[in-house]
């Protein structure tokens, strides 16, 4: 995966033991302080988690489909993410609604989507938490 700029912050692929994301961590130096990016990383953590993929009752954080965070000094976000198919029946509406969870999270002054699918998703990116919610074990 490409590295974000220096004033980033990242959700790189490197996966737990299942394969979903493990944290958003700070990639360089950054402007804001240390306290507010993990301030920003909960919250928008927690604004993926509010966003579902309507074919499957899992929130898109845990199925893995989040690849990549980037916040910038400004507070602006770029999101690269996947759907769980690239003919997925939201994928036009899908980033709308990342767009708009995330533009939600108090200071973050605005945010991008960009679908990707390279790497394709598949179920190893799913968190034991979606695995238990679809009874997968």
């Amino acid at each position: 995966m490409d590295m974000t700029p220096d004033n980033s912050v990242d959700q790189t692929p490197d996966m737990t033991a299942q394969g979903a994301p493990d944290e958003i961590v700070q990639e360089g130096a950054s402007a804001l302080p240390q306290e507010e990016l993990d301030r920003l990383t909960d919250a928008l953590v927690a604004a993926f988690k509010t966003v579902f993929d309507p074919e499957i009752p899992v929130d898109i954080y845990e199925l893995g489909l989040i690849y990549k965070v980037d916040v910038s000094d400004d507070r602006d976000v770029v999101v690269e993410m996947t759907l769980t198919a690239p003919g997925c029946p939201v994928a036009g509406e899908m980033p709308g609604w990342v767009q708009n969870a995330v533009e939600a999270v108090p200071g973050v002054r605005s945010c991008h989507v960009n679908l990707v699918f390279e790497p394709a998703w598949d179920q190893t990116r799913m968190s034991d938490e979606a695995r238990l919610q679809l009874n997968m074990f």
